[in-house]
């Protein structure tokens, strides 16, 4: 079975192979590597296998004395810098608070024009009601025994709100079942749906829906996950998240959202069962307003 992280396994996995390639059609063997770069002969060894992650020095090098130029070189430090940055724990970012952890992202939501987010069981951020944020929040702070700064990253989540009504573009996709997961109180869930019916009608939000039964072959439901622009996909796990820089790998995620999209339902459409959801809530669309 495959862990959480294993995408960022397989992208150092990658690299080593790619760096054992290059030595060997240099026509060297590892200890003559390592005795050029005046390194310990184990190391060679170690990189190759995945066993210990080189350095951007390393890398470089690697490449001189494989007579590797500039251009391969900085494509395999790219390709290193994508593989650490790869695989964040949700401790490691959140130990500072929740408040630390909302502001990290605030630059990519900044620079970001077009955003494409399909969501399999939990509503964005971006589209999220104050009431239903800190129920969220509030919930993961008991779990992983976080420090209580929840007003804060509240007002952080809050206050990214504003680009809706910029001149960016939201795409967002979510399965219905999206709609029914009724988290928080009735009046919370309520709330947060009818806020979502507000949201959909913005000129800068394109809102589907893949109802329940439709028919489905290759586009089943996957993780969640949010696109930036071309540059970055943030798959968000159990134990942390993914940030996938590697255009290949971009691609698939878009060509995913593409497949997903083509499910949903748009508009009136769409609006209808957000309001069956607020009516399976027991409560009327003049109560949640």
């Amino acid at each position: 079975m495959a862990t959480p992280y294993s995408a960022a396994q397989e992208a150092r996995a990658a690299l080593a192979n790619r760096l054992r390639e290059i030595r060997n059609r240099a026509g060297l063997s590892g200890r003559e590597l390592a005795s050029l770069a005046k390194w310990h002969e184990s190391k060679v060894s170690k990189i190759e296998h995945a066993k210990q992650p080189p350095s951007v020095p390393d890398i470089k090098a690697w490449c001189l004395h494989c007579g590797v130029g500039n251009a391969v070189t900085e494509e395999l430090v790219a390709a290193l810098h994508a593989a650490e940055g790869m695989w964040t724990e949700w401790q490691r970012m959140e130990q500072g608070g929740l408040r630390q952890a909302q502001e990290s992202v605030a630059r990519i939501y900044e620079r970001t024009r077009r955003f494409r987010f399909y969501c399999s069981s939990l509503l964005p951020g971006i589209v999220q009601t104050e009431s239903h944020t800190e129920t969220i929040l509030r919930a993961i702070m008991r779990r992983r025994t976080i420090p209580d700064d929840i007003d804060d990253a509240v007002a952080v989540r809050m206050e990214r709100q504003r680009y809706l009504r910029g001149d960016r573009r939201y795409s967002i996709i979510v399965e219905e079942s999206a709609l029914r997961c009724g988290i928080g109180s009735t009046d919370v869930w309520a709330g947060q749906l009818g806020h979502l019916l507000s949201v959909s009608t913005l000129p800068t939000v394109s809102l589907g829906v893949i109802p329940f039964g439709v028919g489905r072959e290759a586009a089943w439901p996957v993780e969640s996950f949010y696109m930036f622009d071309d540059a970055e996909v943030n798959v968000e796990l159990v134990a942390g998240y993914l940030t996938v820089t590697q255009p290949r790998e971009i691609g698939m995620y878009a060509k995913a959202f593409s497949e997903l999209a083509a499910l949903a339902v748009f508009g009136a459409r769409a609006r209808r069962l957000i309001s069956e959801a607020v009516e399976a809530t027991g409560m009327s669309d003049g109560e949640q307003a």
